[in-house]
Order: C-alpha cells, then structure tokens, then sequence
C-alpha cells in the first residue's frame, strides 16, 4: 500500500467561528506562499494527505484547490502533483528597514579586512587533517559523549602541554570545551564566581561573556609587562581574575615570574580563582613557548586553551585544566548542560594530535608568522611618532601614537581597509597616550598583507 507523505504545513484550523473550512485553507496557502514559506514551483501536499493531516473530508480540501486553481495560485499539470503557480515571485517578504543611524548595516565590507583575531587557516586542511577526519568518520557512532570528554581527547591534550607548553597534568582535570568563552562560561557557573577581574585593556568578548553571566566586571591595571600586581585590591577581592600571562592581549606584555608569583600569593590569600587565558602562547617568536602559571599552582589556577589560533575559529572546540577541586562540580554542570563539542569533532582532533601533526603544524606557522611579524615591524619602522607594542608573539600589532586614532582609522576606512580601534579594548577610559589602532597580520595573505601595510604607512606618514 502506497504510504502517504507527511505535512508540516502550518495550517491551523478554527471550527468555531472562523468561516468556512475550505475558504480557511486557501486562506492559509495564500499566506504561506506570499511569505515565502511555499515557494514558487513547489508542490503542495495531495488532497488526501493535506486533508488527513487538518483531520477533515477530502471533499473540503479538494474545494480549496479548485479556488486556488481557478485564482492562479496553483497549477495542476497531468501526471505531475499540483504545485504553486511557478510564475509567481520567489517571495514578496519586504526586505526589514535599515536603521539610517547604524553605520555597521550602511558600510560596504571592507576590501581588506585587517581586524585581529584570525589565523592563517589555508595550511591546515593538510593531508593529516583529512586523514584525521576520515579515521573519526570511520568509527563507530558510540552511546554518548562523556560529561568531560571523550577520555583519548583529553589525554591527547595532556600530551600536547607536556610537549609544547611544558605542563604536566592528569587527563581526568581536562575538560574539551566550545572554545575561549564556552570554557570561561562553564567555569563561571563550576565556580559560581560573581565579580570577576579582568585586564585592561583586555579582550572584549570576554567581557561580554560576564555580562552574558550577570558576572560583576572590575578593571584590573595593566603595563608593558601585563597585569600589575602590586594593584590587586587587598579589601573586597574579586571571586576570580582571568589574565594572559604569556601574552597580554592585546598590549603583547610578558608576566614575569616575580609578578606571577606575586599573584599566586594574592589569590592563595584571598581564595580567589585564577583563569589562565592561554589564548596563543604556542605562537613565540622571541623565544620558546612560556610555561603554563597553572604550572606553578594547579589547585588555583584554571587554564583555558583554545585550537582557534593554530588551527582555525571553525573548529570550536577548546579544553580548560581544571584545579582539582572544581573537577566535580565541572562535570555536575557538564550533566547538566551536555557536553557541546560532537563525537566525531573530538575523535578527529584527538587523531591529530595524536599523530604529531599539531605540533609539525604549529612550528610551520611560527615560521610563517615570525616572518609577516618581521615584515610589520619593518614595514612600520622610522614613522615619526608612531610607536609599535612589542610583539614577542601573537597574530597581531598594536600601533600607537599622541593623536585622536578615529581620522587616522577613518582614512584606512576610506581605502577599503579595516582596522580596529584600541580604545574598544579598555573598559575605563584609556590614559591619553594609548591612541591607535590594532590589526591582524595571520588571516591575510602575503600580498594581502604587503599592500595593507603599504597603505597604513602612506597613511600614517602623510598624517
């Protein structure tokens, strides 16, 4: 017996005092196919299945064809099913207003996109990659994901921060993450952490998580050399601080070892969590990677990792180490909410890190990155009153100068060039001298990157 097709119509029908039923289907068609929702071309259910899904007689539905038919809504062709009329429009939802105040709808997508924030993602799609792929695709679906990760993942994480980060840990503190903010997410709500510190300037999406967490957001002090701490507040300390030791974002700053112990003491005294950043310390460039502060003390110190920055945003999928003493209640939350990162994800970046192709990837993008890094610096270099950040790592530049940065920005803008302002990075109000502009030197590519930075020299030597 031939089965009949199931509706997904949203055709809702009143029997009390909404008309006539068949004039309340073809009403319903009409605005279906004007909102787009049937498309021109596209058949409609049979009589008979539509008029089994809206529980009435054939007859009724058969009615409200005929109407439409004769209307010109729907054609009938013999042998074929009765569609919407193929000549109508695509769809005739008006387009939503523009707001004429909102610069972001109304500006043209820049022609060179120099915001920071984007790796160089062409090499990674390697042999490796796919072959990693092809082996999680191979296996066996499984029941489920376990509540901190699939367990060859996080040891294959343990491994990679022995190799590259010198931090040894055990596999059953690591917990596979969506990424830098879904990581920081469920650590707030393991923590249950309210008022939390954060460098300034710092990351502004990290900011916005907080908000997103009704999490209280205090500005902590920062200098050439990150976070200072001789400025942690000793009265009312925040529940936790999150901090990039091995690079400040986005001054480029190095936390020495007399400021880290410092504030390991500090967060003993006060209980106080301490969220490592460690957001692209694989990417040095005047020297090894740095150790890991969550080397120096596991039972303060979460340390929340990321693979956007070697191997590419899309992939959305991170790991925090977890002090012993949050492990439970991670995986509490984790049962909870689920584990967001799929199975398949997981196999196939444990497969590559397992196979060494990480680790070959990331010293390939050092070189790469080392050598654009180098070609900034000289690009930028003898421009009176122009100074750039230091820039020991990372994929990006901080140029400042004395001088409101929004014409300078404006000039880039208007030669098809984004750049991103460095006042988005502070919470307060930045001191006078830290005017100027960031910008990405790693999603890019090389001739991208010399005409770019042509341009911001001719900009800024003319200014």
């Amino acid at each position: 017996m031939r089965q009949v097709p199931e509706v997904a119509l949203p055709i809702v029908l009143d029997r009390t005092t909404g008309g006539p039923l068949p004039n309340q289907i073809a009403d319903s068609i009409r605005r279906l196919a004007t909102a787009g929702v049937l498309r021109s071309g596209e058949a409609v259910p049979s009589s008979r299945a539509l008029a089994r899904h809206l529980g009435v007689s054939r007859g009724t539905v058969i009615v409200a064809y005929d109407q439409l038919l004769a209307e010109g809504w729907l054609v009938a062709v013999p042998g074929a099913a009765t569609s919407i009329n193929p000549q109508l429009p695509r769809s005739w939802i008006s387009p939503p207003a523009v707001d004429a105040g909102s610069a972001s709808q109304l500006e043209e997508p820049p022609r060179l996109d120099l915001r920071p924030g984007r790796p160089l993602q062409d090499a990674v799609a390697g042999p490796s990659w796919r072959a990693a792929w092809r082996v999680a695709a191979a296996a066996p679906v499984g029941v489920g994901v376990p509540p901190l990760g699939w367990l060859p993942l996080r040891a294959a994480v343990v491994e990679h921060l022995r190799r590259l980060r010198g931090f040894s840990c055990e596999p059953d503190r690591v917990a596979v993450t969506a990424g830098g903010r879904e990581g920081l997410g469920l650590l707030l709500y393991a923590s249950g952490a309210k008022d939390v510190g954060v460098e300034d300037p710092g990351f502004p999406s990290l900011r916005r998580v907080l908000h997103r967490h009704n999490v209280g957001v205090r500005s902590l002090s920062t200098d050439d050399r990150g976070l200072v701490t001789s400025l942690l507040p000793e009265t009312e300390p925040p529940d936790a601080v999150i901090v990039t030791p091995a690079h400040q974002y986005p001054l480029g700053g190095t936390l020495h070892i007399d400021r880290r112990l410092a504030l390991l003491s500090w967060a003993r005294r006060h209980g106080v969590l301490v969220i490592e950043d460690d957001y692209d310390s694989e990417l040095r460039y005047a020297s090894e990677p740095l150790p890991a502060l969550a080397s120096l003390d596991a039972d303060r110190v979460a340390l929340l990792g990321t693979f956007s920055k070697t191997l590419t945003p899309a992939l959305a999928t991170g790991f925090v180490v977890l002090p012993r003493r949050l492990v439970g209640a991670v995986e509490s939350v984790r049962g909870d909410l689920g584990q967001p990162v799929s199975l398949v994800t997981q196999r196939a970046v444990a497969a590559y890190l397992a196979s060494g192709a990480l680790a070959r990837h990331t010293q390939r993008m050092r070189r790469v990155y080392r050598r654009r890094r180098n070609q900034v610096v000289g690009a930028l270099a003898g421009l009176p009153g122009v100074r750039v950040s230091p820039m020991d790592g990372g994929l990006h530049a901080v140029v400042q100068f004395d001088r409101d940065e929004r014409p300078v920005i404006n000039a880039l803008r208007a030669q098809g060039l984004a750049v991103a302002s460095l006042a988005e990075y502070w919470a307060s109000e930045p001191p006078g001298a830290q005017r100027g502009f960031v910008f990405g030197f790693g999603g890019v590519s090389d001739d991208d990157l010399a005409e770019g930075l042509f341009t911001i020299r001719a900009t800024l030597g003319g200014w």
